[in-house]
C-alpha cells in the first residue's frame, strides 16, 4: 500500500507502547502518511499499564481527541515465566501477572481514554490480542496463562464496545491479531511459525484499521481483516 492518505478520517493517533517493535512500526507507518502521532510507553514516559494510577496520570494529561488509539503493549514472558507446556507447570503468580499486563492493562487504558475519543465522528480504539486467545480455535492446549489473558482482553474489549456504542456511535472498538512478528517478544517461539517483519505487520494492521467502521465494533480480527472465532 503506497504511503499516501490511507485514512479517510484520521489526523491524530495515540500509540500506547510505541517503544515496542509493533507499536513503533505502526507509529512510523502512520507518521509517514502525515498522521500526527503521540506515543506513550513505559521505557520512554514511565507509563505502566499494570498500575491504574500511572494510566490515569498519563492519559489525564492529554487533550485529544484522537482518531485512533492503539494499545500495543504486552509480553509473552513476564519475570522469566515461560508459556506452560502442561497443567503441572501452571503457576498462580505467572497466571495473575499475564492477566494484569495483557488483559487488565489494556482495558484500564480504555477506561481512562474515553475522554480522548471523539463522539461526533469515526474513530478506532484497537488492542493487540492474539489468535491463541480464541477458545474455539484452541486445539493444541498449553500456554495457559497467555491464552487466558488474551481471551480475557477479548471479552473485556468486546464488553466495552457494547457500552461505548451508546456514547460513541461512530467508534470501532476492536481486538487485532498481528500475526507472528519478528520482535524480541517472539524470538524464542517463532521457529515453527511463519513470521513477518514489524514493518510488514504495521502495514497490514494500518490497512485493517483504516477500513474499520462502527459496524465492526466489538470484533476480533486478524491482520487481513478476517474475523477470528471467540
Amino acid at each position: 500500500m503506497p504511503l499516501t492518505a490511507i485514512w479517510r478520517f484520521m489526523n491524530n493517533a495515540l500509540i500506547i507502547g510505541d517503544s515496542g517493535g509493533i507499536g513503533g512500526a505502526v507509529a512510523a507507518r502512520l507518521r509517514a502518511t502525515g498522521v500526527v502521532v503521540t506515543g506513550l510507553s513505559r521505557s520512554h514516559d514511565g507509563l505502566d499499564v499494570t498500575d491504574e494510577v500511572s494510566v490515569r496520570r498519563a492519559l489525564g494529561g492529554l487533550s485529544g481527541p484522537f482518531d485512533l488509539i492503539l494499545v500495543a503493549t504486552g509480553a509473552l514472558e513476564i519475570q522469566g515465566a515461560e508459556p506452560e507446556k502442561s497443567l503441572k507447570t501452571l503457576d498462580a503468580k505467572a497466571l495473575a501477572d499475564q492477566y494484569l499486563l495483557n488483559a487488565i492493562g489494556p482495558v484500564m487504558v480504555l477506561k481512562h481514554a474515553q475522554h480522548l475519543l471523539p463522539r461526533d465522528r469515526p474513530a478506532v480504539f484497537a488492542v493487540l490480542s492474539a489468535r491463541v486467545g480464541s477458545i474455539t480455535d484452541n486445539r493444541l492446549g498449553g500456554w495457559y496463562s497467555y491464552r487466558a489473558a488474551k481471551a480475557g482482553v477479548n471479552q473485556l474489549i468486546h464488553t466495552a464496545a457494547v457500552e461505548l456504542g451508546r456514547t460513541h456511535p461512530q467508534l470501532a472498538c476492536v481486538c487485532l491479531h498481528p500475526g507472528t512478528v519478528e520482535t524480541e517478544f517472539t524470538a524464542k517461539y517463532a521457529a515453527r511459525h511463519p513470521t513477518v517483519t514489524a514493518e510488514h505487520a504495521a502495514e497490514r494492521l494500518v490497512a485493517v484499521m483504516s477500513g474499520l467502521l462502527a459496524k465492526d465494533t466489538g470484533k476480533f480480527l486478524d491482520y487481513a481483516g478476517q474475523e477470528i472465532p471467540w
